[in-house]
């Protein structure tokens, strides 16, 4: 079993819902246990600002998948929740499952990048891994601590009914 830390986001669709849809169904998933989950955060889009916040959040999962295959089940819970592959970027969805650490693992694939290649400027993914993580070192030597110096808590706002 590996230790995987994955980001959750939402912000279409009653996005608490989505959340606590996707933490059901992680939970459900083979060869699996949800290990743990952070509080909710409400944080500002990325991309195009004329979409709703989104709330984010940050799930322990210890697992035996293999990497592209927990990727594959992760994008069948996206899209049971319906969420809709577009061209667009960052644009708004139900719900948006990364995975951003896999155990000790460094993978650079085309379709998985471990760990996360952008998690290190996203305060709605560096807050709530330290809930979970914060002793975290990640497999290319840089600490979570580290990454939280460099990256404010700006634009994030702690809900108060998480999962």
């Amino acid at each position: 079993m590996q230790r995987v830390y994955l980001g959750l986001g939402s912000n279409l669709a009653e996005p608490l819902a989505q959340l606590r849809g996707a933490l059901a169904a992680l939970a459900a998933l083979p060869h699996s246990h949800l290990a743990g989950t952070s509080g909710f955060y409400s944080s500002d889009p990325l991309g195009p600002a004329d979409q709703p916040r989104y709330v984010n959040a940050v799930a322990a999962l210890d697992t035996a998948l293999e990497p592209l295959q927990l990727l594959d089940a992760l994008q069948a819970i996206e899209l049971n929740q319906g969420r809709e592959r577009k061209a667009e970027r960052w644009g708004p969805r139900t719900l948006d499952l990364d995975i951003l650490v896999f155990g000790d693992l460094i993978l650079n694939e085309p379709r998985l990048h471990v760990p996360h290649y952008h998690m290190h400027a996203r305060a709605f993914v560096l807050y709530p891994l330290a809930e979970l993580a914060p002793e975290l070192r990640l497999a290319d030597g840089r600490t979570l601590q580290d990454l939280l110096l460099a990256c404010p808590f700006e634009g994030l706002e702690r809900l108060p009914d998480g999962p």
